[in-house]
C-alpha cells in the first residue's frame, strides 16, 4: 500500500486523552519497526494531538458522573459522531481502536462496523467486570470487538468467559510511571523544603466532580491546617478551564493552597494525596504516596444508580478493586465529610501503622498491574490485527 495505514482512535475525558497519548507513540514505533507508516485520526484531546494524532474532535471535556449530568453531553456527542461518520464515508479507517468511554464508544463503534467493516480493537475495555449494567451491554462489547486488550487480569477473565478474544497486556501506568519526576526533584520544583509537609488535593477530572468534591476537600484542608500549621496544599489542574472556578474557591478560604498544571509533579512531591477515585489512585500507589479516596455524585444520580440501575460495588478505587480488599480508605456519598477526610489524611501523614500497612498493600498491587512493556504489547497486538485483516 502506497499510503500510510489509517488507524482511528476514539476515546473521551481527560483519562482517555492520557491513555491515547501513551498508546500512539508505541503504535508509531512498532509500525516503523515493521517497515510501514501509520496515520492516526482521533476523537480525543490535546495530549493525543501533541503526539501526532489528527483530531477530528476534542472529547477531553465531554464526560460526566451520573446519568443526569450526562444529559447535556448527548447532543454534542451525537453531532460529533455524525461528523466522524461523514468523514469516514469518504476515507474509512483501516482499523478502529476504542479506549474505554463505554456509552459513546459502543454506539460509534457499532455504526463504524456497519459502514466500513474493518476490525475494531477495544483497548481498556469498559468496566463491566466491576459494575455490570447487564449482560446485554457486555455482549454488545464482545460482538463489536475483533480483539480486546485488558489492563487488569479480572477484566480479561470476565470478558474471556463471555466469549471475547482478549489479551491481558497490563496497565499502561507501569510504563508511564517512570516519566514522573523523583520525589526530591518534584519538591524542589514546587519550592518545598525537604521536610515541609505537603498534601495534594485532586478533586476532579470532570466538572461535576469539582462541584461535589472541591468544597469538602477545602474544608478538610482547613481542619488539617489547625493540626499542622506549616503544611502546604497543592492542586493539579486536570483542565485549564477549571482554573477560574478553583481560584475563586481558594480565595474564599485563605488557605495556603497553590495550583500547578502538572499532576505528575504534585503527586510525586506529596506526603499524602486526597483524591477522587480513578487513575490518580494507581499513580499514587505506584509512587508509594499514601492516599485517601473520596467520591460522591448528586442525590438524583445516586438514587438512580441504587434503585434503577442497581449498581452494587464493594470498592470504588481501582487500587482496592484490583487486589480485592481495602488497601486505601474510601469515603463514599454521605461518608464524604471534612472531619472524616481530615482524620484519615492526618493519620497517614504520621508515619505510623496506617501508613505502613498501606505501603505493604501497594507492593501487593504491583503484581496485578503486569510487567513493564505494556504499551509495546498493546501496540503489537493492535498491529497484528491490522495485518491479519489486510491479508
Amino acid at each position: 500500500m502506497d499510503r500510510p495505514y489509517r488507524i482511528f482512535i476514539s476515546t473521551g475525558e481527560v483519562s482517555g486523552d492520557l491513555q491515547g497519548s501513551l498508546l500512539i507513540p508505541a503504535l508509531m514505533a512498532e509500525a516503523q519497526s515493521r517497515g510501514y507508516a501509520l496515520e492516526i485520526w482521533a476523537l480525543g484531546g490535546p495530549r493525543m494531538a501533541a503526539v501526532g494524532a489528527r483530531l477530528l474532535g476534542d472529547t477531553s471535556q465531554i464526560g460526566a458522573i451520573g446519568p443526569v449530568n450526562a444529559l447535556p453531553f448527548v447532543w454534542p456527542t451525537l453531532k460529533l459522531h455524525k461528523q466522524v461518520m461523514d468523514q469516514f464515508k469518504q476515507v474509512p479507517p483501516d482499523l478502529t481502536v476504542l479506549i474505554d468511554y463505554i456509552g459513546p464508544n459502543l454506539r460509534l463503534g457499532q455504526h463504524l462496523k456497519q459502514a466500513c467493516p474493518n476490525p475494531v480493537v477495544y483497548y481498556i475495555a469498559p468496566s463491566e467486570w466491576v459494575w455490570s449494567q447487564g449482560l446485554g451491554v457486555t455482549r454488545q462489547v464482545v460482538d463489536l470487538s475483533d480483539k480486546m486488550l485488558a489492563i487488569f487480569p479480572q477484566e480479561a477473565t470476565y470478558y474471556q468467559e463471555m466469549g471475547a478474544d482478549i489479551n491481558w497486556v497490563g496497565h499502561p501506568l507501569v510504563d508511564h510511571i517512570h516519566q514522573f519526576p523523583p520525589r526530591e526533584q518534584a519538591r524542589q520544583q514546587l519550592g518545598l523544603h525537604p521536610h515541609q509537609p505537603m498534601m495534594a488535593l485532586m478533586p476532579a477530572s470532570r466538572h461535576q466532580e469539582l462541584a461535589h468534591l472541591l468544597p469538602v476537600m477545602l474544608t478538610a484542608a482547613q481542619q488539617i491546617c489547625r493540626q499542622v500549621p506549616d503544611i502546604q496544599f497543592w492542586i493539579p489542574l486536570a483542565l485549564p478551564a477549571y482554573r477560574g472556578e478553583v481560584t475563586q474557591a481558594l480565595q474564599r478560604t485563605g488557605l495556603p493552597i497553590s495550583l500547578f498544571p502538572d499532576s505528575q509533579t504534585v503527586v510525586a512531591a506529596a506526603d499524602v494525596v486526597i483524591t477522587k477515585s480513578g487513575t490518580a489512585n494507581l499513580e499514587a500507589a505506584l509512587l508509594n504516596v499514601p492516599q485517601v479516596v473520596v467520591y460522591r455524585v448528586g442525590a438524583i444520580s445516586a438514587w438512580l444508580y441504587q434503585h434503577l440501575l442497581h449498581f452494587e460495588v464493594e470498592f470504588i478505587s481501582p487500587v482496592n478493586l484490583v487486589v480485592g480488599r481495602e488497601i486505601v480508605p474510601e469515603l463514599l456519598q454521605q461518608e464524604v465529610t471534612p472531619e472524616k477526610i481530615a482524620e484519615l489524611a492526618y493519620s497517614l501523614l504520621e508515619k505510623g501503622e496506617a501508613r505502613h500497612t498501606m505501603m505493604a498493600g501497594y507492593q501487593e498491587l504491583r503484581s496485578h498491574l503486569g510487567l513493564p512493556g505494556v504499551l509495546q504489547r498493546a501496540a503489537e497486538a493492535i498491529l497484528n490485527v491490522l495485518e491479519q485483516s489486510l491479508r
